[in-house]
């Protein structure tokens, strides 16, 4: 049967690169250390590391487990913190992932609403700019909740929470801003150097897939690595952008019209399959107090172009 210890030790290998230098950090001897991990080899029916490697790396077995292994060990952790704020009566904790962007322009009231009604559970919040990067944190027990858009291959619960309208941003007085209905076809700023995000990002894709399903590639005036500087950047008129609706904040100087065609992201709070109460009663605050539209069925591939 595998050991929470025969997990740890794997990963000490793996992070060290060397079997001495892991034997080392653990204070254990190295002969103790291989058979630890032959013992967990045996359990899961193969080789987990490449010995004849410098640094040693894992095998395609190894790198299989290794986000379940990284998940039970970060798990395992939280056991102890966990009963000493239960009998110390000081709650518990929960941990989030989310986009940046979500973080500044939906969270706050929603982290005010939680804790009016849990003062003594601490939040800590991790932004990511990548969706993917939400999934690792999931899967590798870094994370209660993620929150953010579709993320493939996803096998957990997940829970809508609404339908994000992105608009482009203009400056005060650009001509572009006043096409009849607020809407803008987004063919007509081919030319235009946009203020986008650095490439890599979930928001920079979202640009990108939306200028191609108009029949452009955008040119970049301005790339940032803060998506709160994105609307502030294009209303000082170094170009357009493209961004969430709920980013923006009140009394924004910026000009908005709504692209065409539109563009809309789901947004999903994920969990593990079987979410415990406290879990589940986060999801459920957040669904209520998040600003952002119910929108269109996200199911609908006409209906949303965001990723």
């Amino acid at each position: 049967m595998v050991t929470l210890r025969q997990l740890q030790y794997m990963l000490a290998i793996v992070e060290e690169g060397s079997f001495t230098r892991a034997a080392q950090r653990l204070h254990i001897s190295q002969p103790a250390l291989s058979r630890q991990l032959q013992a967990l080899e045996r359990f899961c029916g193969g080789s987990l590391v490449e010995r004849e490697a410098r640094p040693l790396r894992l095998t395609a077995l190894g790198q299989a487990i290794q986000p379940h292994v990284r998940a039970a060990v970060a798990e395992a952790d939280r056991i102890r913190p966990a009963a000493a704020r239960a009998v110390s009566g000081l709650g518990s904790e929960l941990q989030l992932a989310a986009l940046d962007s979500v973080s500044l322009g939906l969270l706050p009231p929603v982290l005010r609403a939680w804790h009016e009604s849990h003062p003594a559970m601490e939040v800590r919040l991790t932004e990511h700019r990548r969706a993917e990067d939400l999934a690792a944190a999931l899967g590798e027990g870094r994370a209660d909740i993620a929150i953010g858009p579709v993320l493939d291959g996803w096998h957990g619960a997940r829970r809508l929470i609404g339908v994000a309208e992105f608009v482009v941003v203009l400056p005060p007085g650009d001509t572009a801003a006043a096409h009849p209905a607020g809407v803008l076809p987004l063919a007509e700023l081919a030319d235009r150097a946009w203020v986008r995000l650095a490439p890599g990002s979930t928001l920079s894709a979202v640009l990108d897939d939306a200028c191609a399903a108009a029949g452009f590639t955008p040119k970049s005036a301005v790339q940032t690595e803060q998506s709160a500087a994105t609307p502030w950047l294009a209303a000082s008129g170094l170009g357009p952008a493209l961004v969430p609706a709920y980013l923006l904040p009140p009394h924004f100087t910026g000009h908005t019209v709504l692209p065409d065609p539109p563009v809309r992201q789901p947004l999903f709070a994920y969990t593990s399959a079987a979410p415990g109460p406290v879990v589940a009663g986060f999801v459920e605050v957040l669904v209520r107090h998040a600003r952002v539209a119910r929108g269109p069925d996200p199911d609908d591939p006409g209906a949303v172009s965001g990723r």
